[in-house]
């Protein structure tokens, strides 16, 4: 069998797949991509002052395990799922609900059985096997946790790499005292969180009204435009500032209001694809078969139109991740909760630079909108037929 031939055999979405994998550059922010939700999922157990497992007279226990939450839970979950879902034969649609289904199973099952303590004291490990209370005990690699301001060691707050004699930080520490590994490692789950969430309310958002628009055109599309035009000229970060002003700081509101004024940019995407498929013969057929609005919207012309909407999307993730780590530099992001803006405003205190505190946040934010864009730009030369023909 030709080359020629082996290509007609695969599908459209096999061959942009094999085509955006075959650049360096997908596959390098692919990796990074890759890395950070692995470090995301199995933040816990990567960094933690709470031991991993200990023999107390003879007694094994599990601290780590017993401080899990339900949002823990429900990413161990949806790991293991992808991971299982992904070498099965099912429609992507499926995948997803199988997907969906698990998690919010664990997310109820970890709500109802879980009980982790309301009160942490992370320094009680550290005493108790200073005492010689512990038989042996097996910790985390970062055995610090994003919170733990090590009380019982004294003052620590930004201290250099590895300056500390006994209590070692590969990354230094932050203003308050707290491991900046740790933090950096725990940070990954809402620079990644608010990413995907803001830009998948986004999407779903643009697909509706856009598909609306684009298929139904005349006065629909015309009513469409205007509230395109609309939510375009609000200004995303002056907007945050103002709620978080007025209701406080939330990551679940940022997630909203990211999500809400992202859309439009998605709509306009999937009006233009709507508008050039909607005549083609398949849709023609569907309509005269009598099949439903919903499923020839969404089944039938959502497939064939939906490749520019996931070149932008990576792109609206990076930009996601900015706005984030942007409203956390300026101090108006989460309070207690780590994250790499936050870290970030801490490089300059007192006219001092703290060089480590602007490197690793810095560098991380770098790489992973990098990262993202990477992806954006090799899926939209696979897709961009003007693009291949120039090559």
């Amino acid at each position: 069998m030709t080359d020629v031939a082996r290509m007609r055999q695969r599908s459209y979405s096999a061959r942009i797949a094999r085509e955006v994998l075959g650049a360096w550059g997908a596959r390098i922010g692919l990796a990074w991509i890759l890395l950070l939700a692995g470090v995301a999922v199995f933040a816990p157990f990567l960094a933690s002052s709470h031991p991993w497992l200990l023999s107390r007279e003879g007694s094994i226990q599990s601290p780590v395990l017993a401080h899990l939450t339900a949002g823990d839970v429900m990413l161990l979950t949806a790991f293991l799922a992808m991971l299982i879902l992904w070498r099965l034969h099912l429609a992507l649609y499926r995948k997803g609900l199988i997907l969906l289904a698990a998690v919010l199973l664990a997310g109820l099952a970890g709500g109802a059985w879980l009980k982790p303590p309301q009160i942490v004291i992370y320094e009680q490990y550290r005493e108790a096997e200073r005492a010689g209370v512990y038989d042996w005990v097996l910790h985390a690699p970062i055995p610090y946790s994003p919170k733990d301001y090590l009380r019982d060691v004294g003052q620590t707050g930004l201290q250099g790499p590895l300056a500390h004699a006994q209590h070692r930080h590969w990354m230094g520490t932050e203003e308050n005292g707290a491991d900046v590994l740790s933090r950096m490692i725990h940070a990954s789950r809402i620079a990644l969180g608010i990413g995907f969430v803001a830009t998948g309310i986004a999407m779903v958002l643009g697909v509706i009204i856009g598909g609306l628009m684009g298929y139904f055109s005349g006065i629909v599309d015309i009513i469409g435009m205007r509230l395109v035009e609309i939510f375009e000229a609000i200004p995303q970060l002056f907007l945050l500032l103002t709620f978080v002003a007025f209701f406080g700081r939330s990551l679940y509101i940022m997630m909203v209001i990211i999500g809400l004024t992202a859309w439009p940019g998605y709509a306009r995407y999937v009006r233009a694809e709507y508008l050039k498929l909607r005549r083609q013969d398949y849709v023609q057929a569907a309509v005269a078969a009598g099949i439903p609005l919903t499923s020839v919207l969404f089944r039938h012309i959502l497939p064939n139109g939906v490749a520019p909407i996931l070149v932008a999307a990576s792109f609206g993730v990076a930009s996601a991740i900015l706005a984030e780590a942007v409203l956390s530099f300026l101090g108006l992001g989460l309070v207690d909760d780590p994250s790499w803006g936050q870290m970030l405003s801490q490089a300059v205190k007192s006219s001092t630079f703290n060089w480590w505190m602007a490197l690793f946040p810095g560098g991380a934010i770098f790489l992973t909108v990098l990262a993202y864009n990477l992806i954006g730009e090799s899926m939209r030369d696979a897709i961009d037929p003007y693009l291949k023909k120039s090559r």
